[in-house]
């Protein structure tokens, strides 16, 4: 199946192309637009496609909706916006005011036809009904971060959170409107790739209310003859694959410990302890000593995208791993400088001898040189770059002992016996902070089977003591209680540890001073949505799994229950959607679970 990621950028460049397919001609000539966008479509544009490519495009501006913005009579307009009631009547000021030439509406999600009665009475009041060009639903409410990886929303997204679905006061209605929310997205996905799903999700959960609602919007539109959303697919089944994907739906609540683990991958660790979102890190640097005496710290933002080999290559490894990486590619890069200037000299160059150039028998080693250089400056731009990165990273790890936490965790939830009691690391005073000593806690409680209620108070007390805030404690608590955990806590999280192993990093001619940084190897284990991915897509028996709703929106009428899929083969492709947020310790699970699994 192609990419999400590969689909998405293809829609919206033919979008960008006022909805017409790119040919070559265009590519050589494009019609010269603007781009207006609200904050959800820049967030869905921004990880995709760059502003250079948005120039190639033909995009000459791109601006916020609800921004100041002036008359260009002469040129069409591209929007970009979610059908809200608030972007409506700003799209209704600007064909009121005559801003643009023709305007060519597409929206993030599908709009209602009350509102696009609205719209057309706005464009009747502002007589410009012939300007309106054409009204596209896009289907494309969700940001592709990977080729294999994607997330609902950025902007708002504490609406659809852990939090906002599990809070006390949480009235049906508010529920529902969630629920909606995440089935409408998703189905969004699908519309994108052309193709229906299998649905499997657990019961008596918000993941089951999701899987309904989705199988339901499938099935009506499967039915509904004026759509062709999943038409293609039939025509398209044999270009990607014969079987369709199977999409398993699980609730968060499914593994609370592996969100609150500390990582030791370069991606999960970016997210974790600086600040990553889509695909960009903005790190802080020292700028050097301020006039007062202090250090100056200055930020600088830096994109991880697709163009980047490094960060392809690596974001997935171990942190030491990553270190050794960044060290290599310097050397070679000195190696490469070094070769340009010894090929200089030899030919006079530094004594600007243009005779020596054109006498010389080494032209083709300097026409060789030229053209390697842009590859060399990029070479040293993204050794730069990853550089700033991996140290903001190591200072966190030496700060806050990063690494011991980690494994300590590890061992926690793979049980076995630690070197230092967990008791003993929340009362000691080092550097690390109060944040960190409660994630070990709660990792701890979760995986600890019989845990007295004095033992858990005298916890409490030197959690507090150590100027913890116990709230995320209380409610772990009252959630172990309502829930099944206690029953599997044992069995849940196995086949973890690490082993320590000596760093080749510990030498003066380091850029990075490792000393005091334990190079951990992590023992490679299926985390909990990863057993229940693999159950689930080889069709296995297993107690945690057999209970699962099974859902065809193309079977004619739902049969409830766990019933099998008529196919008994295994499924080659998934997608796997967690209810309440996932991360990127799960996602890489799942990628190194791929890499591996046989067909």
């Amino acid at each position: 199946m192609a990419g999400i990621r590969e689909k998405q950028i293809a829609t919206l460049r033919q979008m960008l192309n006022l909805n017409q397919p790119i040919s070559k001609s265009t590519v050589n000539e494009p019609t010269w637009k603007i781009l207006i966008y609200d904050r959800f479509g820049q967030d869905i544009i921004s990880p995709l496609i760059s502003v250079q490519e948005l120039r190639d495009l033909g995009v000459t501006l791109h601006v916020q909706l609800h921004s100041d913005r002036d008359p260009i009579p002469d040129v069409p307009a591209v929007y970009f916006c979610m059908p809200s009631e608030e972007n409506l009547g700003r799209i209704g000021q600007d064909l009121q005011n005559g801003l643009y030439d023709t305007y060519h509406l597409n929206f993030i999600s599908p709009i209602s036809r009350q509102r696009l009665e609205d719209l057309a009475a706005a464009a009747l009041h502002a007589n410009c009904v012939t300007s309106v060009h054409k009204v596209f639903d896009q289907y494309l409410n969700f940001i592709s971060l990977e080729d294999d990886m994607f997330i609902l929303k950025h902007q708002n997204s504490d609406a659809i959170s852990y939090y906002s679905i599990n809070k006390g006061e949480m009235k049906d209605t508010d529920m529902d409107a969630i629920m909606d929310n995440i089935v409408d997205s998703l189905f969004c996905v699908f519309a994108t790739l052309g193709a229906v799903p299998i649905i499997r999700s657990p019961r008596g959960n918000a993941a089951e209310m999701v899987a309904e609602k989705l199988d339901k919007k499938l099935r009506e539109n499967l039915r509904d003859t004026r759509n062709s959303l999943f038409i293609m697919e039939a025509g398209q089944a044999s270009h990607y694959s014969f079987q369709r994907p199977l999409l398993i739906v699980l609730d968060r609540n499914v593994d609370m410990a592996t969100p609150l683990h500390h990582t030791w991958t370069y991606q999960a660790l970016a997210h974790d302890v600086l600040d990553l979102s889509l695909n960009r890190v903005v790190v802080e640097e020292n700028a050097g000593r301020s006039p007062s005496g202090g250090t100056k710290v200055k930020t600088r933002a830096c994109n991880l995208d697709a163009t980047d080999k490094f960060w392809i290559g690596h974001k997935g490894s171990p942190f030491p791993t990553v270190v050794e990486a960044i060290q290599v590619e310097l050397e070679e890069y000195k190696s490469s400088e070094e070769e340009v200037k010894k090929l200089k000299a030899s030919m006079g160059i530094d004594n600007d001898s243009d005779a020596a150039i054109m006498m010389s028998d080494n032209t083709a080693k300097l026409t060789s040189a030229v053209n390697t250089l842009p590859q060399l400056l990029e070479k040293k731009r993204l050794i730069d770059l990853h550089t700033t990165i991996a140290t903001a990273i190591l200072n966190h790890i030496k700060a806050r002992k990063l690494d011991t936490f980690f494994e300590v965790e590890e061992k926690v939830m793979g049980k076995v016996a630690l070197d230092k009691g967990i008791m003993e690391i929340i009362t000691d005073n080092d550097s690390s902070t109060p944040e960190d000593k409660m994630r070990l806690f709660i990792i701890y409680y979760i995986c600890s089977l019989n845990m007295s209620e004095v033992e858990l108070d005298r916890f409490s007390s030197a959690l507090q003591n150590a100027g913890c805030d116990l709230a995320p404690l209380a409610y772990i608590r009252r959630w172990k209680q309502y829930t099944r955990v206690t029953t599997n806590a044992t069995s849940q999280y196995m086949g973890s540890g690490t082993k320590t192993v000596f760093s080749k990093l510990v030498s003066q001619g380091s850029a990075f001073v490792m000393e005091g940084v334990k190079n951990l190897v992590v023992k490679k284990h299926n985390l909990p949505v990863t057993r229940i991915v693999d159950e689930l897509m080889e069709l296995k028996s297993s107690p945690e799994t057999e209970d699962y709703r099974h859902f065809d929106p193309k079977q004619l009428r739902q049969v409830d229950g766990a019933q099998q899929p008529r196919n008994r083969a295994p499924f080659h492709d998934a997608i796997v959607f967690v209810v309440g947020g996932g991360n990127y310790i799960e996602y890489q699970n799942l990628v190194d679970y791929a890499k591996v699994r046989i067909f």
